[in-house]
């Protein structure tokens, strides 16, 4: 018998009409046997998911007696009594306020909205409900420790045939609660479906799948029907965020593929993440996608010589770590290295930074180039197919985007331009057009 793990985002189980959805996927096929459900997300413009509503709630001096409390008991309540079920919500949500005023954790609170939610599914589809406190695991630096994470949860999985596990938080060594980041259901699900030795890992979301390009800067962009991990690695880095880029690890170790579909459209098959294609099986499709981020700063520094200085490399990057800064990406030419650096990362050290990579590195000069935006254009067969740089490149020179940094790594998977933030939508969409 195949087992599938099911993960389902905020938006797929906003209200009692999208849970109702989601037990309609359920039921059609029995090989979906272990489902991780997200917080409720946001029903309509305007409205406030219920993990934004848990932070607010662990801000309040008398939890208890808040209108945020109302407003949760309201939205728990209402979800229940339209599907029917009996769970205690009222007595869940009263521990859940006793434990904030006693001093509980924000993500204790935080992780809240995927336990109530948890509650719920389970008494909706008759499925047995496992709480991932007690076998998702967090080291005590609050790192996800996968090694203990195995040893808990593939004997705790074998108990139950059918059960929920709800997403996006697990336990420190001394059982309190820890999160993983924001959207970390994606990351609860994989490791389910690792630890399950799952055939498929389903993650139902509000969109059927991943596209070629952003649809707020093209037009319809077409849909990516299979796609390897690493590829989606490099897009997800690069601002596509239909999956958490971290959700890929737990499967990529055990091969398990990734299939991500939509609620409201279930009829879509959706983007399929695998290992790797066969040449036999190949697309003959040159690009993959294209994804880019805007925000970024680029130091570049000169030196006479500097191919011939030993450790010239190591002593940038030691200013950059004096500063706590990680940088993007680091092309060089023979006197030339260039440094860029996410703006949230260098914050207010910048022209700090500049003056240490001064007195430790003894450059001919550092120049700054600011309001940059990084642009990944991402294909398995760039490698084989000729003049696809040329073809990228001329479009971009007929749409008047200059090129200020080019960067492409060994594997040829994907080629890197960086653009003023001002030319970034007319540059992705000069690409799309050319390649797509």
């Amino acid at each position: 018998m195949s087992l599938i793990v099911t993960k389902f985002g905020g938006s797929s189980l906003a209200d009692a009409g999208q849970i109702t959805k989601m037990k309609n996927i359920i039921t059609a096929n029995p090989d979906r046997r272990y489902v991780v459900p997200s917080a409720p997300g946001r029903r309509f413009d305007g409205d406030e998911k219920v993990t934004d509503l848990l932070y607010k709630l662990a801000e309040e001096k008398d939890p208890q007696h808040s209108r945020v409390f109302e407003i949760l008991t309201e939205r728990f309540c209402g979800i229940r009594d339209e599907l029917g079920l009996s769970t205690d919500i009222e007595t869940e949500l009263q521990k859940i306020a006793e434990a904030l005023h006693n001093g509980a954790s924000t993500d204790y609170a935080a992780s809240r909205g995927e336990y109530l939610n948890g509650l719920l599914i389970a008494d909706y589809l008759g499925f047995d409900f496992i709480d991932p406190k007690d076998i998702i695991c967090f080291n005590r630096h609050g790192l996800y420790d996968h090694a203990e994470t195995l040893k808990k949860c593939p004997s705790v999985l074998a108990q139950h045939e059918r059960a929920v596990i709800p997403g996006f938080y697990g336990s420190l060594p001394d059982g309190e609660i820890k999160t993983f980041s924001r959207g970390g259901s994606d990351i609860t699900g994989s490791i389910v479906a690792c630890c399950a030795q799952a055939s498929l890992y389903e993650n139902w979301t509000d969109v059927s799948g991943f596209l070629k390009a952003d649809p707020r800067v093209v037009d319809q962009p077409q849909k990516i029907d299979v796609i390897t991990y690493r590829e989606l690695r490099e897009l997800s880095y690069m601002g596509a965020t239909v999956l958490h880029e971290d959700a890929i690890f737990p499967v990529l170790q055990v091969a398990i593929p990734i299939q991500v579909r939509n609620t409201n459209h279930p009829e879509c098959e959706g983007t399929l993440i695998v290992p790797s294609i066969s040449k036999e099986t190949e697309s003959k499709e040159n690009i993959t996608g294209i994804a880019g981020k805007k925000g970024f700063t680029i130091v570049s520094i000169e030196k006479n010589g500097m191919n011939a200085e030993i450790g010239f490399a190591r002593r940038v990057l030691s200013c950059l770590e004096k500063f706590g800064i990680s940088f993007e990406h680091m092309p060089s030419s023979i006197d030339t290295l260039c440094v860029v650096i996410e703006d949230s990362q260098v914050e207010d050290h910048l022209w700090d930074l500049v003056q240490e990579i001064h007195t430790v590195c003894e450059p001919d000069s550092v120049e700054v180039y600011n309001d940059m935006a990084l642009i990944a254009t991402v294909g398995r067969n760039m490698i084989r197919k000729i003049g696809i740089s040329a073809k990228l490149f001329g479009a971009l020179a007929e749409q008047n985007v200059n090129v200020r940094m080019i960067d492409q790594g060994s594997s040829e998977m994907n080629i890197i331009v960086g653009v003023e933030n001002s030319d970034f939508e007319t540059a992705v969409r000069a690409i799309y057009q050319a390649l797509v």
